[in-house]
């Protein structure tokens, strides 16, 4: 039995999973992680680093991305709270070049997002505080951290509110059309 299903989202690359989930009077048991069934739906195997991030209602992290040669891929889940996520296509080249996709993840809700590499990421706490883990598929590089503004009239994003908390790094992230962005799209199977 498949410990996990796949839905691939309207951008390319990005896919929801849903892991089943088995509760009781005690609680509940879920697996979290199957190497071999995310291998399958084309998640690399190779996820090298776990991110645990806590942040307060209205916080707003993002929208974030590591260039080459450390670009990231990123399989994200909410383990406390809930959390509005959002991917935009940074591919240069891409039919969905700018355009971004969201999903609401909670700890109510057994679903992961992943979103490979040549997508910007960032989330909006939605509940009283929200805590996050993302695997990724290359260390952090703070020589390769980039990132673009959450609120780039080009890209659009409909947040749940504009009424943010912010960085200060994240408030002084450049708009697309200025970032430091090496990914150009490639057609292929896959994600």
């Amino acid at each position: 039995m498949a410990a996990f299903t796949f839905k691939p989202m309207g951008l390319p690359g990005l896919l929801l999973i849903e892991g089943k989930l088995f509760p009781d009077e005690r609680g509940f048991f879920l697996e979290a992680y199957r190497e071999s069934e995310l291998t399958a739906a084309g998640i690399p195997p190779r996820l090298v680093q776990d991110n645990v991030s806590r942040s307060a209602k209205g916080t707003l992290r993002g929208l974030h991305y590591q260039k080459s040669p450390a670009a990231q891929g990123k399989l994200m889940r909410c383990l406390r709270g809930k959390v509005f996520d959002v991917a935009v296509d940074i591919r240069k080249g891409s039919s969905t070049y700018g355009r971004w996709e969201a999903v609401e993840l909670s700890d109510e809700r057994n679903m992961m997002l992943w979103i490979p590499e040549g997508f910007a990421h960032g989330f909006f706490v939605l509940s009283d505080s929200a805590d996050i883990l993302y695997k990724t598929t290359d260390y952090f590089s703070l020589e390769n951290d980039r990132g673009i503004r959450w609120d780039d009239p080009a890209v659009a994003v409909r947040w749940p509110s504009t009424q943010v908390k912010l960085s200060p790094k994240d408030a002084r992230l450049p708009l697309l059309a200025d970032a430091d962005n090496d990914f150009a799209w490639t057609p292929g199977p896959g994600p």
